[in-house]
């Protein structure tokens, strides 16, 4: 039977199955307007002899249990009645669903098959047609299994990213998909359902020649036969993988390190986040919901941050925090996970920080680019800007002639001349040596901060010229340049020995909690 007879049929018999239940109705409501006339009938005092009075009563009781009985009869006739149109109405859900799915491929196969109409006339219009038959379209996949938490309550998700991709790695289609735990529980076995999945949308594409992009050795290895599985439930799909594989005319594995997979990872992710929130209402309307795993509160999915490489999520205030600490220290910005390094980016970061908080940001993360012993700042208090040696150097050479020779340089900011070792605007007819033993040119600033330095007993650093201060902790330094002394002397210490024979630690210093401050 064709398509649409089969639809044609099927929408004759809804209209039957209504017509009949309609007429059911009907005839139920005539019966019941006959018992009440016949009850009305046996209750009238017109009678002539009240004894028949019980047998009417007696046959009104028969009746209204008659009554009962048809009622029954006719609710279950109703209840089939009911099953059977919401499964037609089920079945024509579906139908529909099937062919708005198989249009879509249809589409998609037209605008594969453009494609490469175009790319195969702009191949032999170049002579070069036989490398363009050789292009394979790339498959990126990624399965993950995470631990979430959804209120108060810890689980494991897991989900799926697919994405096929043309020659150009133009995304074609891409696919995200919860996966049940219950019959997944690694990694591994998430990795290779997406690798089944993103097959299956390629044949289901009408695709002949694949790369697939895989970032999980174990896969790879898997895929490319350099190991056999052992366990029955990673050989059943990796099966159903080979028979996929001889659906196509060329197929290929490629490993690849977590930043190419970026794509797939996120689609994953966002199979797993679409578990872990839940809809709810406010008093704007309804929301979705997600628990943020620090603060372990409530939060609206718009009010939660994702990092942008391990795209791990917290909600604005925590990430806030997060930021600010890590600024307050004068470390590098990463993402707040266990474990996790990835750097979270400062363009991503207006939704929760104020613009002043993004400015220091962006220097720290400047400043963390630039090794310490390489840093300079302009020592112009208006611009105080960081550039490293070798920069400022190529740009003052550009400024003057004999800039390395003589130490002058020229911030890039302000064009302030400074001198690169006193760090100091530039001293004209002196040598640095002559500037630092000349107590005019001071500043009243230098003189305060070496002031201070001497009554709070600050030790500077000979490699790098910061001033270190020891809070708490034994007398043996390491500075933040990597340069290591005594703090008492400031003698050097070569493989972690001391090259002085002054004390290693005072007791006061040490039986505090704490950590040296720099």
């Amino acid at each position: 039977m064709e398509g649409g007879d089969l639809e044609a049929a099927v929408a004759a018999q809804r209209r039957e199955l209504v017509a009949s239940r309609a007429l059911d109705s009907d005839a139920d409501y005539a019966f019941q307007l006959q018992l009440m006339e016949a009850v009305r009938a046996s209750l009238s005092p017109s009678r002539p002899s009240a004894s028949r009075s019980p047998p009417a009563a007696a046959d009104g009781a028969w009746l209204v249990g008659g009554d009962g009985d048809g009622d029954g009869d006719g609710d279950g006739r109703s209840l089939a009645t009911a099953l059977m149109l919401d499964e037609m109405e089920r079945y024509a859900q579906e139908h529909q669903d099937r062919e708005h799915c198989e249009a879509e491929f249809r589409r998609m196969r037209q605008d594969l098959d453009r494609r490469a109409g175009c790319l195969s006339s702009a191949a032999s219009s170049s002579s070069s047609s036989s490398a363009s038959s050789g292009e394979c379209f790339r498959v990126h996949v990624k399965g993950l299994v995470s631990e979430e938490w959804i209120k108060d309550e810890k689980v494991v998700v897991a989900g799926l990213g697919v994405a096929v991709c043309d020659f150009k790695d133009n995304v074609i289609i891409e696919l995200k998909k919860p996966l049940i735990n219950d019959v997944l529980v690694s990694d591994l076995e998430a990795e290779i359902e997406a690798l089944v999945q993103g097959l299956h949308a390629a044949v289901c594409l009408d695709l002949k020649r694949l790369n697939v992009l895989i970032s999980d050795v174990r896969l790879y290895n898997y895929v490319r036969g350099i190991q056999l599985p052992r366990q029955s439930k990673i050989a059943a799909p990796l099966n159903e993988v080979t028979m996929l594989q001889k659906k196509l005319t060329q197929f290929g594995a490629t490993l690849v390190g977590p930043n190419d997979s970026k794509y797939a990872y996120k689609l994953a992710r966002d199979a797993i986040v679409s578990q872990i929130s839940w809809p709810e209402e406010t008093n704007h309307g309804k929301s979705l919901k997600e628990t943020c795993v620090i603060c372990f509160e409530d939060k609206s999915v718009t009010e939660m941050f994702s990092v942008e490489e391990c795209l791990h999520r917290y909600c604005f205030t925590c990430m806030k925090r997060h930021v600010e600490a890590k600024l307050l220290d004068g470390v590098m910005i990463t993402c707040p996970h266990d474990g996790c390094n990835s750097e979270v980016k400062i363009d991503s970061c207006g939704g929760f920080l104020e613009p002043n908080v993004i400015s220091i940001m962006s220097q720290r993360m400047k400043e963390a680019s630039v090794p310490v012993t390489e840093r300079v700042y302009c020592p112009n208090p208006r611009c105080s800007t960081l550039m490293s040696k070798q920069e400022v150097l190529e740009y003052s050479r550009s400024a003057f002639v004999g800039a390395e020779r003589s130490r002058a340089r020229n911030c890039m900011k302000c064009q302030f001349f400074f001198c690169v070792d006193c760090k100091v605007p530039w001293h004209y007819n002196m040598t640095c040596y002559e500037y630092q033993m000349s107590s005019a040119t001071a500043t009243a600033g230098d003189a305060q901060l070496k002031s201070l330095a001497r009554k709070r007993l600050w030790r500077e650093c000979v490699k790098c010229k910061n001033l270190v201060e020891l809070a708490e902790g034994c007398y043996h330094i390491t500075c933040r340049c990597g340069h290591e002394f005594c703090y008492t002397c400031g003698a050097e210490w070569r493989n972690k020995k001391a090259t002085c024979s002054c004390p290693i630690w005072n007791e006061r210093n040490i039986i505090r909690d704490g950590r040296r401050r720099y």
